[in-house]
């Protein structure tokens, strides 16, 4: 059925991204929308015209870095609602940003410390307990993630954050280990091995643009025993479920490409948490990643606006707010466009964004 004229929508258009998706459904649902370039220098005047709008902006893109929350911070101050909001890609590819917020909230992250000064550190480590999981800012698929087992590795960890500092982006073949396995799962080998030069050519411009990272540490306790980690997403009222094994001879799940969507490996107190925090965020998507505590516990280890939509998608089924399970498969852009259609076209949504208002987080957790 056609949607009502009065929407219009503005997407951003990135081969590859969720807007390949949502341009396709804009056409099916004979929805108004327009191709936009937010790197543009004149977005705000295109977004005048427009009642939503829609960007996947990834965090790869050195631009997408550098405007995408000020460009969509600007649409909403125009009256947009927009995907994704501030809300929601606040804490986006910026670990520093997920601590302080989901502490805020009383969310059971693990146990993580920043310090921004070498010689505080350094002191820290003299007693903190080891293994030490340490991670960067930025980075995906279990990027610039590494367990110090030692003081010595520890205290070199901590001086190279502060002098030379550490690459955000580990050269032309670091997503090596990523890509083989997902096209092991995927059993497509060929693909990526003609399409190397071209993926090492962008790798180095990645690597080149996005620089170093200097000037702090960021440690996050270790949680042993764990042989997977367990993804759950969060679309409006809806949670998708899955986990991901741990690498071989590793300790890192995420950019594993071993991929398990058996519902009953996923604990309901993951789902019930993961409602509550991102209700709590005021977030329309957001992914969450845990491992379990020696107690048995979950603890929030990051949390992304951004993931690979198959995974998702292949999904048998989501749960409801309530815990009801909804059998049938989703694609995540088709939930997002659904979310934000839904949003224009209901009068008492607030202006600029759709998610409801924040309420006390620590209360709902189990």
């Amino acid at each position: 059925m056609p949607r009502p004229a009065r929407i219009s929508l503005a997407i951003h258009a990135r081969a590859g991204s969720f807007s390949d998706r949502w341009l396709e459904r804009a056409r099916d649902l004979g929805v108004a929308h327009r191709v936009v370039d937010c790197h543009g220098s004149r977005i705000m005047d295109a977004l005048r015209e427009h009642q939503g709008l829609l960007w996947h902006w990834t965090h790869t893109s050195w631009a997408d870095q550098l405007i995408a929350r000020h460009v969509i911070r600007g649409a909403e101050a125009l009256g947009l609602r927009v995907f994704p909001s501030t809300e929601t890609c606040w804490t986006f590819d910026d670990k520093l940003s997920q601590k302080y917020r989901l502490e805020a909230l009383g969310a059971p992250l693990a146990r993580t410390e920043c310090f921004f000064s070498e010689s505080e550190a350094l002191a820290w480590l003299e007693t903190a307990p080891l293994p030490l999981v340490a991670k960067l800012r930025r980075g995906a698929g279990s990027q610039n993630v590494q367990l110090l087992r030692d003081r010595r590795s520890a205290r070199a960890y901590v001086q190279r954050a502060f002098r030379g500092g550490h690459p955000a982006y580990r050269g032309p073949l670091a997503d090596a280990p990523r890509l083989v396995a997902r096209a092991r799962a995927r059993r497509d080998l060929v693909g990526p091995l003609l399409r190397l030069p071209r993926t090492l050519w962008a790798n180095w411009n990645k690597a080149r643009e996005l620089g170093v990272e200097r000037g702090y540490v960021y440690f996050q306790e270790f949680l042993p025993g764990n042989s997977h980690d367990i993804r759950v997403t969060v679309i409006g009222d809806r949670a998708f479920g899955f986990t991901r094994n741990v690498r071989p001879g590793d300790f890192r799940a995420s950019g594993s490409g071993s991929i398990d969507h058996d519902v009953r490996r996923i604990p309901e107190a993951c789902l019930r948490i993961a409602f509550a925090v991102a209700r709590g965020l005021e977030s329309q998507s957001t992914a969450f990643d845990f491992a379990l505590d020696r107690e048995g516990k979950p603890r929030i280890l990051e949390v992304s606006y951004a993931y690979q939509d198959l995974a998702v998608h292949d999904c048998p089924g989501h749960w409801r707010r309530d815990l009801e399970f909804v059998p049938g498969q989703v694609w995540p852009q088709d939930a997002i466009f659904e979310d934000l259609l839904g949003s224009l076209e209901s009068a008492s949504a607030p202006s600029g964004r759709w998610s409801a208002a924040p309420e006390g987080v620590a209360g709902a957790l189990p």
